[in-house]
């Protein structure tokens, strides 16, 4: 992108991959609105993060080439994040990329069994709220002037292409965020705004620890022996090609969704 300063907006900004993303958008010279919900989900067996995490975020992100700004929505929410948008329009002038990284899990029993609210919680964020975040966010991409280069990214997993007992609704709302990015990539065609995904294996955030109780593991380490690397991903190494795929270097590429999964889903 040529233009001296670019602009994102990243959801699920206040820990794991999210917050990674921030940093390492702002050490590239980003500017940065870091959105999060920034309170507990009562239909959640766990807590998500909050104020103070969102603000340690842009405290530790003070003194990068970026500048990062706080803002406290939830992700699926239409009209705080049309306000979210807003707000990186009116903060910086516009927005040349949107991440889609918000998400949570729920599970540990089939489908059948799990409680609806549970189930509602995990489709509703993890898929609702991308389909929310580019309803917002790409007519201001496409408010950019030609040439354009902006971005749509959204943070997909492996669960979207491998069966996982016990976490059948992250499993569907995530192969649907797949689906999405296949179809959004189509519908941008000849905009020159592209949509691509991530498709992280076991990282070592909240919903993987949360992951770990669900299967009566004890700890997220545990799922580091399923991945050819033989360990866990950190939140920077996804968070390295979220920066990228907003990046010049994805010039190329719509409509992809990357493994960024230690070879999990070999």
């Amino acid at each position: 992108m040529s233009r001296e300063m670019r602009v994102a907006l990243v959801t699920g900004a206040a820990r794991g991959i999210g917050a990674a993303t921030v940093g390492t958008l702002a050490a590239e010279g980003w500017s940065v609105l870091a959105v999060d919900r920034c309170a507990d989900d009562p239909s959640l067996p766990y807590h998500l993060a909050t104020q103070a995490d969102l603000d340690a975020v842009v405290a530790q992100a003070a003194g990068s080439p970026g500048e990062v700004h706080g803002l406290a929505a939830d992700t699926r929410d239409h009209t705080a994040m049309a306000a979210a948008v807003a707000e990186a329009e009116r903060r910086w002038g516009g927005l040349d990329a949107a991440l889609a990284v918000a998400g949570v899990v729920a599970g540990g029993m089939p489908l059948w069994e799990m409680p609806i609210e549970q189930e509602e919680a995990v489709v509703s964020t993890d898929l609702g709220g991308v389909m929310v975040l580019a309803r917002a966010a790409i007519p201001a991409l496409l408010r950019r002037p030609e040439p354009r280069h902006g971005r749509f990214l959204a943070v997909a997993s492996a669960a979207a292409t491998r069966g996982l007992p016990m976490l059948a609704a992250y499993c569907a709302a995530k192969a649907g965020v797949a689906g999405l990015i296949r179809a959004l990539a189509t519908e941008l065609r000849g905009t020159g705004v592209t949509a691509n995904a991530v498709s992280p294996g076991s990282t070592d955030t909240p919903i993987l620890a949360e992951s770990a109780r669900l299967y009566g593991l004890p700890g997220a380490g545990s799922f580091a022996a399923q991945q050819p690397l033989d360990r866990l991903l950190a939140p920077e190494e996804v968070a390295a090609a979220l920066a990228w795929l907003a990046g010049d270097g994805s010039s190329g590429m719509t409509g992809a969704v990357v493994p960024v999964d230690g070879g999990l889903a070999l």
